[in-house]
């Protein structure tokens, strides 16, 4: 039986219109548990804002999650006796990541607020708890990777407090990679995880750091994000995306990412699972449709070693 409590993918849309056909997206969970041993189903969905600048945030478009085909999901996964959690995201339609989100910390006449920001982000984040809530989702994600927005704490555990209040599952947020120390505000959340897209050689280093981090807060821990694009030399920076498009086609990149990130996180106990980066929700059926430089491992060579970890 695989060591880990939480076992998932990101299982991923950006564009929900476009992407949900029902029975498809209920073969993809199936492929994910009956293949590759999830015990989990990760909705990852991104409500978007302009530039990293602005205060207005777009959740309720259609490249948003339709209400009931969520809910439709969410009970799929508990007839197939499946953990849930919910995932909401922000991407920035200018291209820029999400990290770089950030205002000045004091209020300037005419000049874009942190107030005002996290007016709009708790209004989203809130409309998803209510979901959660209603239909027993095991946990909510309230960010991801915000870098920009980390040092707000008070904000933030505002955030914590009215979500807790709609909602009473397990609650939690994804720092990025080597950030882990600088989120203040762990004690409020239930878990620290993280985006492990740690460069091979090194996840054993930055899993001292994490511990020491988990030991402060006595927290249990998890990689929310963590894979590797199979293109060569991907690897050496396996956050760096753009390397999908262009890149070399190499299988063998990703697969010794994802040997290093389990023998390594095999050996602490603190760690508690994963949600791999990633699965999108319009996955290929067929094995020559593979997504060749992509993250996905659907039908690659990593696959075997994540049915290798997962598989019960």
């Amino acid at each position: 039986m695989s060591r880990f409590d939480i076992r998932s993918f990101n299982f991923i849309t950006w564009n929900w219109k476009e992407d949900f056909v029902l029975d498809d997206v209920k073969k993809e969970i199936d492929y994910q548990v009956d293949v590759c041993g999830v015990n989990t189903i990760t909705f990852s969905f991104a409500a978007i804002q302009e530039h990293c600048y602005s205060t207005e945030i777009d959740w309720n478009g259609e490249h948003m999650p339709k209400r009931d085909e969520l809910i439709l999901l969410i009970e799929y996964c508990k007839e197939r006796m499946l953990k849930t959690i919910v995932k909401p995201m922000l991407n920035v339609r200018d291209g820029y990541w999400r990290a770089y989100i950030r205002f000045f910390d004091e209020d300037v006449p005419c000049e874009p607020k942190w107030k005002d920001w996290f007016k709009n982000y708790n209004e989203y984040l809130l409309s998803y708890a209510r979901v959660c809530e209603e239909n027993k989702v095991d946990m909510i994600i309230i960010g991801c990777e915000l870098v920009g927005t980390d040092h707000r704490e008070e904000e933030w555990r505002c955030l914590i407090k009215r979500v807790r209040e709609v909602y009473k599952g397990l609650v939690t947020y994804n720092c990025d990679k080597y950030q882990e120390h600088n989120v203040k505000w762990w004690d409020a959340l239930d878990y620290i995880t993280s985006s492990g897209y740690y460069p091979l050689g090194t996840m054993g280093k930055e899993l001292d750091r994490i511990e020491e981090v988990v030991n402060k807060y006595k927290l249990p821990f998890m990689f929310t994000e963590a894979g590797c694009p199979s293109v060569k030399s991907a690897s050496r920076n396996p956050n760096d995306w753009t390397v999908s498009i262009y890149g070399i086609i190499d299988e063998e990149e990703q697969y010794k990412f994802y040997k290093e990130l389990f023998e390594e996180t095999s050996k602490r106990s603190f760690v508690k699972g994963f949600c791999l980066w990633d699965w999108p929700m319009k996955s290929p059926k067929f094995k020559e449709n593979k997504l060749i430089r992509d993250y996905s491992i659907k039908f690659k060579r990593a696959e075997d070693m994540v049915i290798k970890y997962f598989k019960v």
